[in-house]
Formats: structure tokens, C-alpha cells, sequence
């Protein structure tokens, strides 16, 4: 497969090889949602994929929080991440120029949105959020789209009385650390009900066809049969794959091409590292990303 990726890059235009006379190395950040270690198990394919088509040392960095994946792309750590939407405005609003993206995941039927979904437990009698009054409700990180951003800015629209702060509405709202970690507590009893992110396609037995059910579910961490959803977003967009912008411009093309391409010669690696069933990866630009930009400057405000 590394062959059929090289074959394909070889026949791209690029002005000029990208080597260790361009760069030195070139870092891969990878946004939590899962544990550190299935992140970089996952994204190992791409590494090599990486490594083949830049000639140099590849890393991969998986801190424990999105806030780390973003530092490392303001401060010129970390060249390439696939960011959710509201970290990728996190970092549009403290630097435009920092990173461009440049590619978004697509879905099986050709859209590139995707859904917060609130859950609970099956028997825990909870069905919607007029149940969750004065009980616990888990939002995973506060940089994350899905899992705090639009919740916040949807979910007090959702019926009279509802707020974000602990003890008016809902018993607590808690922090829990990423999706995995919403999705565990919400299993294991620790909180009332949380949300987390789909594509809303496919079945929901699955954990959908894409997203952080799908990923606990192939995990063997849940047995969605056990869980309910009680409150879908409307549709956000998928977040971008983003390049450090002041990268030379033949890396931003050749790593462009590469995840462009990966769908055709390695489906298995997509899989991997688009959190499920995916069509791969299609041209994207920052106009997609305006409204995210918008409500989290308001948030901020």
C-alpha cells in the first residue's frame, strides 16, 4: 500500500522534492477522544504513510487535552492535526495565519456534518433533557465542538428553564475530560447522561456509522443496546484537517495529497483515523468555519 501512495504522490505537480533540506521532522497531533495509546495506535498507518512521503522522522503526539494539540500548532510544535470546529476556531481567533485547513471527512452519503448527541443510560428512566432536572450531565472538553461548544449554546433553547450552570437546572455540569471519558462515566453510572459526537448516520447499535460511539463500540467499551440518546444538535460542521501554514509549501501539498488520496489505497488507515466509516477526506477552506468562529468568539465574549 506505502507503494501505491508514493506512485500516487509521484504523479501530483509539486514544485520541488520535500526532504530533510525543507524540514528536519514533521509532528502529527492527534485531538483527544480516546485513550492516548488507541490514538496513536490508530494513527501509526499515517506515520508510515508520512515518513515515506517526506523522507524524514514523523512523530505523533496525543496530549491529554485539545488545548495541548492547539498550543502545539500556535507555538510551532505540531505541523498537522485534525481538529474538531471549535478548536480550529480557538486557534483562527488567537492567530489567523497559525494554520490552514485544507481537508474535512466526508460521510457515506457525501455531507461532511455531524451531531452532538446527548445519551444516558437505558434503565436509567431517562429519555430526554426534560428528565435530567437536578440530575449530573457530562460535557467532555471545553475546547471541544460537539462536546461542550454548541451543547452549550443549543441545549438552554431546548425547553424553559435550562442553563448551563451547576444547580439551576441540571443537579451538576461537570467536565469529564474528552468523549471516551463522557461515554465511560455515562456506562458506568458516574453521571446521569453526556454528549459526544456522530455522524447520525447508520445504525445507532453500531455507535452510527462514524464517531466516538463507533470508535467505544469497536473498542468493546459499550453495548449501545444499554444506552438511549436524548437530545440530537443540529448538524455541525465536521471539523478540518489542518497544516501549520508557515510549512514550506511543497510539505503542505505533498501531505494535501497524501490523506486526499488515503481512501483509494488504504481504506483500513481511513477507518483508523476518521473514527469509523467514512468516504476520506475532500478539499476544505476556512469559509466553511465562520459561524463556529462566530459563536465562539460570542461564548467568549
Amino acid at each position: 500500500m506505502k507503494h501505491l501512495i508514493a506512485a500516487a504522490l509521484a504523479t501530483t505537480a509539486l514544485a520541488g522534492a520535500a526532504t530533510a533540506q525543507d524540514i528536519t521532522e514533521f509532528n502529527i497531533g492527534i485531538l483527544g477522544g480516546e485513550n492516548a495509546q488507541d490514538r496513536l495506535n490508530n494513527h501509526e498507518c499515517l506515520k508510515n504513510y508520512t515518513e515515506e512521503a517526506l523522507g524524514v522522522p514523523v512523530k505523533l503526539f496525543a496530549p491529554a487535552d485539545y488545548n495541548g494539540v492547539m498550543q502545539g500548532l500556535l507555538g510551532g510544535t505540531i505541523d498537522m492535526a485534525w481538529l474538531g470546529a471549535s478548536a480550529y476556531a480557538g486557534i483562527h481567533l488567537q492567530d489567523p495565519e497559525a494554520v490552514t485547513p485544507v481537508l474535512v471527512k466526508i460521510n457515506l452519503d457525501g455531507s461532511y456534518g455531524y451531531h452532538s448527541i446527548g445519551f444516558a443510560r437505558k434503565d436509567s428512566g431517562i429519555t430526554s433533557l426534560a428528565d435530567m432536572q437536578g440530575k449530573t450531565f457530562g460535557f467532555g472538553d471545553p475546547n471541544s465542538t460537539s462536546g461542550y461548544l454548541i451543547p452549550s449554546v443549543e441545549i438552554p433553547t431546548a425547553g424553559e428553564g435550562i442553563t448551563m450552570e451547576s444547580g439551576e437546572y441540571f443537579g451538576e455540569v461537570k467536565f469529564t475530560g474528552g468523549h471516551e471519558q463522557t461515554i465511560v462515566a455515562v456506562n458506568n453510572g458516574d453521571i446521569d447522561a453526556g454528549v459526544t459526537w456522530a455522524d447520525g448516520q447508520g445504525e445507532w447499535e453500531d455507535g452510527f456509522n462514524s464517531g466516538a460511539l463507533r470508535k467505544a463500540v469497536d473498542a468493546g467499551l459499550i453495548d449501545m443496546n444499554e444506552l438511549v440518546e436524548i437530545w440530537r444538535s443540529k448538524p455541525i460542521p465536521e471539523g478540518p484537517i489542518v497544516l501549520r501554514t508557515a510549512l514550506p509549501e511543497e510539505v503542505k501539498a505533498k501531505m494535501t495529497a497524501l490523506v486526499d488520496g488515503l481512501y483509494d489505497v488504504d481504506q483500513e488507515c481511513t477507518y483508523n483515523i476518521s473514527a469509523g466509516e467514512s468516504l476520506g477526506f475532500d478539499p476544505i477552506d476556512h469559509a466553511a468555519y465562520e459561524s463556529i468562529v462566530a459563536a465562539r468568539q460570542a461564548k467568549s465574549n
